[in-house]
């Protein structure tokens, strides 16, 4: 794509591949969309997301993901907060908090290995209560066995994915806890914007099929009970622009229980 700005005239001129160049105004909702594609991948190619942290833990994330992550889940109130990829903890310390607000709800995460250094860190923090951190391949039979028996009868369940990225791992997953999912809440399969990244300096070409997102759709497509349903923003709606998130087509919402 060729970008052209033109803040004197206040014009925004763009041409994706061989397309016909197209001008729009520089303070338009289209010009937004162009230079929030832009943004997003200059912002993921320079690390920018690695530079945030939640009470102390480093949290890699987009920002604007994370606010609206924490909308959703004061809505849904979940009881059980399943967590796939630990990393520096930053997501699992987020999530404990937000259930010590709420007077509601504790955090399981998952990952293949957790340094001793971050368990003890975790542990020691003052959210560490809430979360059981379980050591191991996500989608094993073992792991899933020992999440599906801590959770209790009738509790809410959200599942965030954020391990292994690739489609056939994100897969495994939402086969493992898609049925965990209880109605009106959600289970998220993250960082589909890797569709968007395969040829910037960082990316993989192979990222345009092998990704979070094509592993969600195929599970909508194959479960009636799920729809892919981005959450509505609590307050202007109308503002909001989808293109800007490292999530696109994450977000399945559990209507109703499977049918028999």
């Amino acid at each position: 794509m060729k970008i052209t700005i033109d803040t004197d005239a206040q014009s925004l001129e763009y041409q994706a591949g061989d397309e016909t160049p197209k001008r729009l105004p520089l303070y338009s909702s289209e010009a937004f969309r162009v230079v929030s594609q832009v943004w997003l991948r200059q912002e993921w190619n320079l690390l920018h997301w690695q530079s945030f942290s939640w009470l102390g833990f480093q949290l890699w994330q987009l920002p604007e993901d994370v606010l609206r992550l924490q909308e959703v889940i004061a809505s849904v109130r979940p009881d059980v907060i399943i967590e796939t990829g630990v990393n520096r903890g930053g997501s699992a310390v987020f999530f404990a908090s937000l259930c010590r607000a709420l007077g509601r709800g504790r955090v399981i995460s998952i990952d293949i290995q957790i340094p001793p250094e971050l368990r003890e860190a975790v542990n020691a923090c003052p959210l560490g209560d809430l979360i059981t951190l379980i050591e191991g391949d996500s989608a094993s039979a073992a792991v899933v066995d020992r999440v599906r028996r801590s959770v209790g009868p009738g509790q809410t369940v959200f599942v965030f994915l954020d391990s292994d990225h690739s489609k056939a791992h994100v897969r495994r997953e939402l086969d493992a806890y898609g049925p965990l999912v209880t109605p009106g809440s959600y289970i998220v399969a993250t960082d589909g914007v890797m569709a968007h990244l395969a040829d910037t300096p960082g990316g993989q070409a192979h990222w345009l099929e092998d990704n979070p997102a094509a592993a969600a759709r195929a599970y909508a497509a194959e479960h009636p009970e799920f729809e892919l349903r981005r959450p509505a923003a609590l307050y202007n709606e109308a503002f909001v622009e989808e293109a800007l998130t490292y999530w696109p087509d994450a977000w399945l919402y559990r209507l109703h229980p499977p049918a028999d």
